[in-house]
């Protein structure tokens, strides 16, 4: 139900936008639809993936990997997968939601979506170049450890 009011909401400021000025409405429908198709490949891409990952792996392997018993190397596996994988966020919540409707625990893909969008292994080369070699080293071990942090507390408040 709140989809459709936020829906019906926007068709209704399209309409008063409109209504205003319709060559800013133009231009603004032009630059979401671009935005749009900047988006497109990775929205695709991250779905191949999670089909590809789904149909390889039954609910039982998933939950066996990255479960809520795969303990410790439940952890380090989404940990080392979130901090390496470049992937935006608007994406990654998807497959984390498959994901745990096949059977992953909630403190495993908390791990991975909290070191997905704050530790950049990746990245690190570009932070050292801006921030200085300490400053990104530092900044990436701070949010691995928040992200463990974050991670537990959330397996303490749902388990």
């Amino acid at each position: 139900m709140f989809t459709y009011i936020l829906y019906a909401m926007a068709i209704i400021w399209l309409i008063f936008s409109s209504l205003k000025d319709k060559t800013k409405t133009k231009k603004a429908l032009l630059t979401a639809w671009k935005s749009f198709e900047n988006i497109l490949p990775q929205c695709i891409t991250v779905l191949i993936i999670v089909a590809l990952f789904l149909a390889i792996l039954d609910t039982e392997q998933i939950s066996k990997i990255l479960g809520t018993e795969s303990g410790i190397l439940g952890f380090v596996i989404s940990a080392v997968i979130g901090s390496i994988t470049l992937i935006p966020p608007y994406v990654s919540l998807p497959l984390v939601a498959s994901l745990l409707k096949s059977g992953a625990g909630y403190p495993q893909m908390t791990m991975f979506l909290t070191t997905l969008t704050m530790v950049g292994i990746i990245t690190l080369p570009v932070e050292i170049k801006y921030l200085g070699r300490k400053t990104a080293i530092k900044r990436n071990l701070y949010s691995f450890i928040f992200a463990v942090i974050i991670s537990l507390i959330i397996g303490m408040v749902i388990l």
